[in-house]
């Protein structure tokens, strides 16, 4: 099927320069974690990476998981965060980080929510997860079901804290992948990882990531340590609209994993930008249509469109139109018709479908053959040329 390309440049956005230096970026910084991935959260760009689909012991990472699951019901009308959760004895008596609450108690979901994200506690983890599902074991079946539909391939829950066990897995990527979600469908779930300090039962503790103390920028996520996963961190920080989320693994003790963490924050946002290039329905051109009742319909991006390049790339950028084929009426609103492709040099960096702003009827039944006759011709023409 023959397309009909446009070709443009986007001056409305950026002056090009054709011949520009090109930008030389240096490699990563070497860091003592075995595992760790760098992305921006707007468009999922991977900007350094090592062993990063490897599976391996996630600590209380996995606390995100069931952070994200109970923002998630909690949406949906199930839960409410004024809910009184009863504390029962297998929640009191768990080890490791604790929220301090006691057996038999009611405590606010809310609160066991800080419990866990703030203090990273187990036993408050473990009401959260009775509450939701009614046991551990259920709530790790929804763990799994969460797991599947947001694609992480490379992970398998065991239990809701991370707790070690030699089926209780992550990678990197999906770890990021699954960050960059709860930052996306429940910021004011998310804006709880910034807080840094929380007291419960007259007992006040602080964050565990240090990152909070040390810039500004940073807004979360969660730590991570056993001895079998090492030190484990997820932060994510915005500068200058540039959101990037970090995730360094199995460093070799709590101060490296700072470091780690903070170097390869740093090497994204000192080297790369990400730009808002295109609005969702904001008009692009207008197409010719053949058999309309109307000559002409305008075409629009499906959705907000970002991109992240080293800064001065995006100087350098080229776009393409590339409709699917001549439009005939009757068409859509909302209807697919084709891509904007985004191109550095020869390599494509970018695409977003275009979609029909209104919809547009078809002539009646003599109209429509006029108009098939002189498509045919038009056709004949293009492919001549």
């Amino acid at each position: 099927m023959l397309k009909k390309v446009y070709y443009f440049v986007l001056s409305l956005f950026f002056p090009i320069f054709m011949f520009g230096n090109e930008s030389f970026i240096p490699d990563p910084p070497s860091l003592s974690s075995e595992n760790y991935i760098l992305i921006d959260s707007n468009t999922n760009r991977v900007l350094a990476k090592l062993n990063a689909d490897e599976k391996i012991e996630p600590a209380s990472i996995t606390k995100i998981m069931t952070g994200y699951i109970v923002s998630d019901q909690i949406q949906d009308g199930f839960l409410s965060l004024d809910d009184q959760v009863l504390i029962s004895e297998n929640c009191w008596r768990k080890k490791g980080s604790r929220m301090f609450i006691e057996e038999s108690s009611r405590v606010s979901l809310l609160d066991l929510i800080k419990g866990m994200v703030i203090q990273s506690g187990n036993d408050a983890t473990c009401a959260i997860a009775e509450h939701v599902a009614g046991s551990e074991d259920n709530f790790v079946d929804l763990m799994m079901r969460y797991a599947n539909r947001m694609e992480l391939t490379n992970t398998s829950f065991v239990n809701p804290s991370g707790w070690p066990h030699p089926e209780h897995y992550s990678s990197a990527q999906d770890i990021a992948k699954l960050s960059m979600l709860l930052i996306k469908d429940f910021p004011e779930h998310y804006s709880l990882y910034k807080e840094k300090w929380f007291t419960y039962n007259n007992i006040r503790q602080r964050n565990r990531n240090a990152l909070l103390w040390q810039d500004d920028s940073i807004d979360g996520l969660k730590t991570g340590h056993t001895e079998s996963a090492g030190f484990c961190l997820v932060s994510s920080g915005v500068r200058e609209q540039t959101r990037l989320i970090a995730v360094t693994l199995k460093s070799n003790s709590e101060k490296s994993r700072l470091t780690d963490n903070r170097r390869l924050l740093d090497y994204g946002f000192r080297y790369f930008r990400t730009k808002k290039l295109l609005n969702k329905g904001q008009n692009i051109k207008e197409e010719q249509v053949w058999g309309g009742e109307v000559e002409k319909v305008a075409i629009a991006p499906i959705g907000d469109f970002y991109l992240t390049l080293p800064l001065r790339d995006f100087k350098k950028i080229e776009s393409f139109i590339s409709l699917n084929d001549y439009l005939q009426a009757p068409i859509l609103e909302d209807e697919i018709v084709g891509k904007m492709i985004f191109k550095l040099g020869e390599e494509e960096v970018g695409s977003i479908d275009l979609v029909t702003v209104n919809k547009v009827s078809s002539l009646g039944l003599f109209g429509r053959a006029w108009s098939n006759i002189k498509l045919l011709v038009y056709r004949f023409l293009m492919e001549e040329e």
